[in-house]
């Protein structure tokens, strides 16, 4: 049963940047294509970027493109989301999910099995 953690998340000012880390334990990430999402205040989880299991592909929420990219270490059983011109709607728990079920990735946060507790980003303007 692999599990997640998160951690790099922080309050900054607009304008500002974070990296999000998210490391794999107690199983291997390298074959599971791996996602990021978010929920912010009030709102509903939203997708914001997925990796392939070998990172040959990304895709990104139109919101975030541009701005934030996702990458991963499968030696390190590790994936990282660098997030550059932060603004205050990026405001949100950011979670790290695992997708055994498709190698390839999704936007479906259904099709993730495994979560990570999420970090806090705080963006203010």
């Amino acid at each position: 049963q692999v599990q997640l953690l998160e951690s790099g998340g922080g309050l900054l000012q607009a304008g500002g940047s974070l990296r999000l880390s998210c490391a794999a334990s107690a199983g291997t990430i390298r074959t599971y294509a791996m996602g990021w999402f978010r929920q912010g205040p009030e709102k509903e989880r939203e997708f914001v970027s997925y990796i392939n299991w070998d990172g040959g592909y990304t895709y990104y929420a139109d919101s975030v493109k541009g701005r934030f990219t996702i990458s991963r270490d499968n030696a390190k059983n590790t994936v990282a989301l660098q997030m550059n011109s932060l603004k205050p709607e990026d405001t949100a728990v950011y979670y790290c999910a695992a997708n055994s079920l498709n190698p390839h990735g999704s936007d479906l946060a259904d099709m993730y099995d495994y979560w990570g507790q999420g970090t806090q980003v705080t963006v203010s303007s």
